[in-house]
């Protein structure tokens, strides 16, 4: 039992585990801004559109089999099918999606130009080594700034480690067939 909770500590400790529930948690709370979006101010500027109801949406609506009570129709023993709540949960989708892959978008940018600049400034050293500039300990030191300064690389999943494994895999199987 000790064997397994020391194994399952490591587990969910890992970092890329963390990261995925902090990514569920954090979706949890935006998908709730987009539907109260999507249901507060797109749907009723859809409802005015001529033909549509005060829900937006709500005239895109078939009905099964009508259930009456008291001479009224009984929406809750009735049988319909809602395409206006589909088009809603397709509308909050792609939003969702969307706001992401902005934000995932601009991470990755600000990311990319961190190590570009990194790079550059690698590149400078270097030609002021060339020219005598700096000594050798000297670069060392400001090489070492750049790399505390860059973007950290990205962390190797246990997935890349197999996939790495599985090509050496195949490489290996293909050398003995040759």
């Amino acid at each position: 039992m000790k064997k397994f909770l020391k194994e399952f500590k490591a587990f969910i400790t890992r970092g890329n585990v963390l990261d995925m529930a902090v990514g569920i948690i954090v979706g949890g709370a935006f998908t709730a801004i987009i539907n109260a979006l999507v249901k507060s101010v797109l749907n009723p500027l859809l409802a005015m559109i001529p033909g549509m109801n005060d829900d937006g949406l709500g005239a895109l609506q078939v009905i099964l089999r009508a259930e009456y009570t008291d001479g009224q129709l009984d929406m809750a023993k009735s049988v319909i099918m809602d395409f206006g709540a589909v088009i809603s949960a397709i509308i909050t989708f792609l939003l969702t999606a969307l706001v992401l892959f902005i934000i995932i978008k601009t991470i990755n940018s600000v990311h990319n130009k961190g190590k570009q600049l990194a790079d550059k400034q690698k590149k400078a050293l270097e030609a002021k080594k060339k020219k005598g500039e700096i000594t050798e300990e000297e670069a060392k030191a400001e090489e070492a700034a750049i790399e505390a300064a860059a973007p950290a690389a990205p962390v190797e999943t246990t997935d890349d480690l197999l996939r790495e494994i599985r090509d050496l895999l195949k490489a290996k199987d293909e050398n003995k067939e040759v």
